[in-house]
């Protein structure tokens, strides 16, 4: 057996199961892991080892039972602090856990700890490294999320997703994201943004470990994404309009996806995407710094000198919208998402870049989520897996998409391309 900490969700749950794998001793592996590395990588934004060898304790039997989980600060917890990345909300502590928190512990998981997030998961980053590189963001705004199951703190965590900060920092940092359908888990108690595109998303270390994940905390049937498909898939090779961002390693990554992609059997073509679609690209900020600026306006009215000054200037671009501009960028969303369909016809999957390349230098930015935007919009499933080393030996990913509520067929194409590219 391997290292208790670096079993995939599904390793563990099979393990524990059969008798061979106690849930003190993966809790115990997983403690170990973050006291030698949290220094260093810096996920949490809050975590307690008592705390969490106590909740380990008293777990129900579930789907998740005794597998610990990242929670990303933005959602709500009744026993650990929920700042939200902001100055604004240092040591609130809710009543009640965030709707998602609590369906998650009911099925067993241990909540660790509150993961880093950007500031209201939109703005200034905060201090996580990626475990590959800790000089390079591990991307954003689900910072501590991707790092914490890329370095083996937890198998599973929570992010969430306005523009690309689920896929992207899966990518960066070599794991799985999936980005459900819009409304697959539910919001209620995180801190949200954006109404028209906030989703809550997981992170891991398999796609069969997503589709359990979220299978469990909604209530739906994700399907097993290990069982393969008795016929190969018609998957569209997309390289979106955001194309020309893409770095020379995502450039030749897609090309060698494509082919790896057809001699496992695929039948693989080009798709473009149409102009309403495309659209997308210039809508987007107008509906989410809008969308963010009238959720966040009980903190411009009482401490805005706290909202970062590269965010308050996003929100002063939201609130300057007029009502037409506004109106205008929601009628591009439902034009486009009217028809993205027609997009897949003949096809079981597009494939299509997570990042436009490695994670870049630095901690002050996570990356562009150009490559991500038009599907959150789109409200459309995503998945992101493992797909290779950029030119520093830091990961890339490549990212899986089909059309809204197909979401047991992104996780199963998914994983047929991780099998097919090794």
């Amino acid at each position: 057996m391997r290292e208790p900490a670096k079993l995939s969700a599904t390793e563990a749950v099979r393990l524990m199961r059969a008798g061979t794998l106690r849930s003190a001793d993966l809790m115990a592996a997983c403690l170990a892991r973050i006291a030698e590395r949290e220094p260093v990588i810096r996920a949490f934004a809050w975590f307690d080892p008592d705390a969490a060898r106590k909740a380990a304790a008293a777990v129900p039997r579930g789907a998740l039972h005794g597998l610990p989980i990242g929670v990303k600060d933005v959602f709500d917890t009744a026993d650990m602090p929920s700042e939200y990345g902001s100055p604004i909300w240092r040591g609130w502590r809710p009543r009640a856990d965030a709707a998602a928190v609590a369906w998650a512990r009911q099925a067993g998981a241990v909540v660790m700890g509150k993961t880093v997030t950007t500031e209201f998961a939109t703005r200034k980053p905060g201090p996580t490294g990626n475990p590959h590189n800790p000089g390079h963001t591990p991307g954003g705004s689900s910072s501590g999320s991707a790092a914490g199951v890329a370095d083996f703190f937890f198998p599973l965590a929570y992010g969430t997703q306005t523009a690309g900060s689920v896929i992207r920092p899966a990518a960066y940092c070599g794991v799985v994201g999936y980005k459900p359908s819009y409304g697959i888990i539910n919001r209620f108690g995180m801190k949200l943004m954006s109404e028209s595109l906030d989703t809550v998303g997981v992170i891991a270390r398999s796609v069969a470990d997503c589709a359990l994940f979220a299978g469990a905390v909604s209530g739906r049937d994700l399907g097993d994404p290990d069982v393969r498909p008795e016929k190969s898939p018609r998957i569209g090779i997309c390289r979106s309009p955001a194309w020309d961002k893409a770095l020379p390693e995502t450039e030749a990554l897609l090309s060698r996806v494509a082919s790896a992609l057809a001699r496992a059997g695929g039948s693989v073509v080009d798709r473009e995407l149409p102009q309403e679609v495309a659209a997308i690209e210039a809508a987007h900020p107008i509906v989410m710094n809008n969308e963010s600026a009238r959720a966040l306006g009980w903190e411009l009215a009482n401490a805005r000198e706290q909202i970062s000054e590269g965010l308050r200037e996003r929100l002063e671009f939201g609130l300057s919208r007029s009502e037409a501009e506004v109106a205008a960028a929601h009628a591009v969303f439902e034009s486009a998402q009217r028809a993205f369909p027609a997009c897949m016809d003949g096809l079981n999957a597009l494939v299509t870049p997570s990042a436009p390349g490695q994670a870049p230098a630095g901690l002050e930015w996570t990356g562009d989520p150009a490559f991500n935007l038009i599907w959150t919009s789109l409200h459309v499933p995503c998945v992101t897996v493992p797909a290779g080393a950029g030119p520093d030996g830091l990961p890339l990913g490549i990212q899986i998409v089909t059309r809204i509520g197909e979401d047991r067929q992104a996780l199963a194409w998914a994983q047929w391309v991780a099998a097919a590219i090794g």
